[in-house]
């Protein structure tokens, strides 16, 4: 009741200043209008009581936490589930970087190749040059190497099968000239 009260006397009060208002419309500077029209609303707003807040303190220090068990199952299952999905994508990531490295250690063995491939067919050409025989007769004969002489070339016994056995021959004496 006494809400209801106060609400129509501040409605009868604003009734009578807006009609007010209207008849000083005309007459008033909008400052002086601005003003009255700020003062209305904080009265409006305002009520017949000043606000007053009170602070209320709460001791919750002897509160205990009762425990949940529905509460402690899931978050042991999320638990689980989350460690579950944190092994697999770690084993997708390893799996992934070992496939990157694996990859450029054989990019890395392939240069080796090729280069060991290089060198190879530079070696063997090289040994065809030094292995020429006529090569080796023109460098005899600038050294005034000569032939050898027919008793002076030993052959040697080369076994294909695999097992070589070594023995010693003596040269036959050849008369020196």
């Amino acid at each position: 009741m006494a809400a209801s009260a106060i609400a129509g006397a501040m409605l009868g009060e604003q009734m009578e200043m807006m009609a007010a208002r209207k008849v000083r419309r005309n007459t008033q500077s909008v400052e002086e209008r601005n003003r009255e029209l700020f003062q209305a609303q904080r009265r409006a707003r305002r009520g017949p009581t000043p606000e007053v807040f009170f602070a209320k303190h709460i001791d919750n220090t002897r509160l205990v936490k009762a425990d949940d068990p529905e509460r402690k199952r899931e978050m042991r299952q999320f638990a689980i589930v989350m460690s579950m999905l944190f092994v697999l994508v770690m084993v997708y990531v390893w799996q992934h970087f070992s496939a990157i490295k694996i990859g450029y250690e054989v990019e890395v063995q392939k240069q080796q190749l090729k280069q060991l491939q290089e060198e190879n067919s530079r070696l063997r050409l090289s040994e065809e040059q030094l292995t020429n025989i006529e090569r080796i007769d023109r460098l005899a004969s600038q050294l005034g190497l000569r032939a050898p002489e027919p008793g002076q070339i030993i052959p040697l016994d080369v076994d294909t099968s695999g097992s070589t056995v070594a023995e010693v021959r003596t040269p036959s004496p050849v008369a020196q000239q």
